[in-house]
């Protein structure tokens, strides 16, 4: 590996010669694999791999298997996520155990968003931001498997975010970032670094940090965080924080993690100290004063189809937790107790997606959406379901022609080890395949045979 020599300097002067050749040591080992387990589904197979010691649902895998041939993968059970990562499960457990508005700010491809929609309490709102439209629709597609109804898919510069000043009690800053961290994973990332692209990153960061601060409450909460390790883009950062904007740093209780570094303003995951890749993270807290805005909107005056929404509501559990809207013939269902701050959201946001998407309604029919089976709050009581094997879910995944002889005509719900995996509505001699057609796979995995990772 052949690493330029700026960053070498830089890095021995961050750790010292003798560490830095354990380091180097580390760059050039197989990076580690790991997964976090969705909530909605349990399994005894994952107590034979190594834990994340700062994640409860985190394990190493002992390599790297082909995750696209697993449906299991692609119903959401499991995220595949770098450990590093993960740390912000300890920033939560710590300090945001009440009910908040959320945002992540640079949230694709949605690692952190889903394990913030685990983390965070059932009534609490988390905003999903990613300002790419095509990075976006990736975030869209993987919160929608991870089956979270309390989230919004959203697309934003960080200068729109701004305008719901003071709005959000909690924010993650996932900054763009030069990737020294990345670089065993990524060759690119090596040949597009350099002492300019590190400044030209510290000046986007500090842009995005005061626009996020100013979306941020009083008293609400600001991680910062980057896959990168000079001071430059992490600690000076923090520092400008409080220094500029007023920022009061908050440690995190690390007595159990000593193989993370902590700084002075911030924590270091090291690929020579920590199993996982190189990443910066660092919580601040808004003391300022500030006035939160009156989000009071008038009631939605669109007619709703009483019969309609009696029937769906036997499509969600807990029903009396969600309001279910209609737009046109389109039905949703969002938090019942976060109506007026979806609504605001909505109002200055451009939303992909928000709450759960429940089904469209055609003639008499209500199809389905793909988000519903998906949904932790599926009522599977409602529908047909049919638990397949292997090659019918791969067969499902890829859009193909089913046949089904023993269901019944109608929608049907197929379930892979009794996890959801989508619809089919069987007509007889066939069943058309509603899996959308954005996420079908397409690589050929004929060779391969039942894969158990979870």
């Amino acid at each position: 590996m052949q690493l330029p020599v700026d960053f070498i300097h830089g890095m021995k002067g961050l750790l010292g010669e003798s560490d830095y050749s354990l380091f180097f040591e580390a760059l050039q080992q197989e990076p580690p694999v790991s997964i976090r387990l969705n909530t909605k589904f349990t399994s005894a197979q994952v107590n034979k791999y190594q834990s994340v010691s700062w994640c409860k649902n985190g394990y190493y895998l002992p390599s790297r298997p082909l995750f696209t041939a697993d449906p299991l993968f692609h119903a959401g059970a499991y995220y595949v996520q770098e450990a590093s990562s993960m740390f912000i499960e300890q920033i939560i457990k710590q300090h945001v155990q009440h009910d908040v508005i959320a945002l992540d700010l640079c949230a694709a491809p949605g690692g952190k968003s889903t394990h913030l929609a685990s983390l965070l309490s059932a009534n609490s709102l988390l905003v999903s931001n990613e300002f790419i439209r095509s990075r976006a629709n990736i975030l869209a597609e993987n919160c929608m498997k991870w089956g979270n109804g309390n989230m919004i898919i959203t697309s934003n510069s960080s200068d729109e975010i701004a305008q719901l000043e003071s709005f959000f009690d909690f924010i993650l800053v996932d900054a763009p970032c030069s990737g020294e961290g990345m670089f065993r994973k990524d060759v690119n990332a090596i040949n597009e670094w350099s002492l300019l692209n590190v400044e030209m990153c510290v000046t986007r960061q500090r842009h995005i940090l005061k626009q996020a601060w100013q979306a941020l409450a009083e008293d609400g909460f600001l991680v910062y965080s980057t896959c990168t390790f000079n001071e430059k883009e992490n600690e000076e950062n923090i520092t400008w924080l409080i220094h500029e904007l007023g920022a009061e740093y908050i440690p995190i209780a690390m007595d159990n993690f000593p193989e993370i570094t902590n700084t002075d303003v911030g924590y270091r995951f090291y690929p020579h100290k920590t199993k996982g890749e190189g990443l910066f993270m660092a919580l601040v807290q808004k003391k300022s004063a500030c006035n939160k805005q009156n989000i009071k909107l008038k009631t939605d005056k669109n007619k709703q189809n009483t019969a309609d929404i009696e029937a769906l509501n036997l499509y969600i559990n807990d029903s009396s937790d969600w309001i279910i809207q209609q737009n046109n013939q389109q039905y949703r269902a969002i938090l019942a107790s976060k109506q007026q701050e979806i609504k605001w959201i909505e109002k200055h946001l451009y939303v992909l997606f928000s709450g759960i998407q429940l089904a469209e309604k055609k003639g008499n029919d209500f199809v389905p959406h793909e988000h519903l089976a998906l949904s932790k709050q599926l009522n599977t009581n409602s529908f047909q379901v049919v638990d397949v094997d292997w090659i019918t879910a791969i067969q499902f995944l890829k859009r193909e022609a089913l046949f089904l002889p023993d269901a019944s005509k109608g929608y049907v719900l197929l379930q892979y080890n009794n996890v959801p995996l989508g619809w089919v509505k069987n007509i007889g001699n066939r069943c058309n395949n509603m899996y959308p057609s954005s996420w079908k796979v397409r690589m050929d995995i004929s060779h391969f045979t039942n894969i158990q990772i979870i």
